[in-house]
């Protein structure tokens, strides 16, 4: 008596080989696809995960920028949601050169940048120079990725 094998539902075709003993088929199992999907890539080594989060940490600050310069300039004067706008993207570009640095850590150097940190310096020395930028709604601006970055937090756990 032979038995015959059904597969599971969630198995793909199986596959029929024949063997040399009496000549009958076998039917072998292939394994079913959320066991292969789960299984991780021998080529991950994490920095997937990495640009995934630093890619969502930009973009959920350019949404809180995106939110906070119309806010300044309804309640405040243009003057100073543009100045917080300039200290956005001083934040935004602080960043990414910190993001940067850190994605090349272990691999190129080691020790961190130094350049990330002449953004605010820029940043105070223009809000003083320039009289159209005011220094405290560009130093707001620029302290706007801290608030995408409490997000990120939150949501990730």
């Amino acid at each position: 008596m032979q038995a015959a094998l059904t597969p599971s539902p969630d198995a793909v075709p199986p596959v029929e080989t024949s063997t040399e003993e009496v000549g009958a088929p076998q039917v072998i199992e292939a394994p079913a696809l959320s066991d292969v999907t789960d299984a991780p890539s021998p080529v991950d080594n994490g920095m997937d995960g990495y640009l995934r989060l630093q890619r969502r940490m930009l973009l959920s600050t350019v949404c809180v920028t995106a939110l906070a310069v119309p806010l300044t300039a309804l309640w405040f004067d243009r003057s100073a949601a543009l100045s917080l706008l300039v200290g956005a993207l001083a934040g935004l570009l602080y960043l990414r050169l910190l993001s940067r640095s850190v994605s090349r850590f272990g691999v190129a150097t080691k020790s961190m940048g130094k350049v990330q940190l002449l953004v605010p310096v820029v940043l105070v020395l223009a809000a003083a120079r320039l009289p159209a930028l005011e220094i405290l709604p560009a130093l707001v601006g620029f302290l706007l990725y801290k608030p995408a970055l409490i997000a990120q937090a939150v949501l990730d756990t």
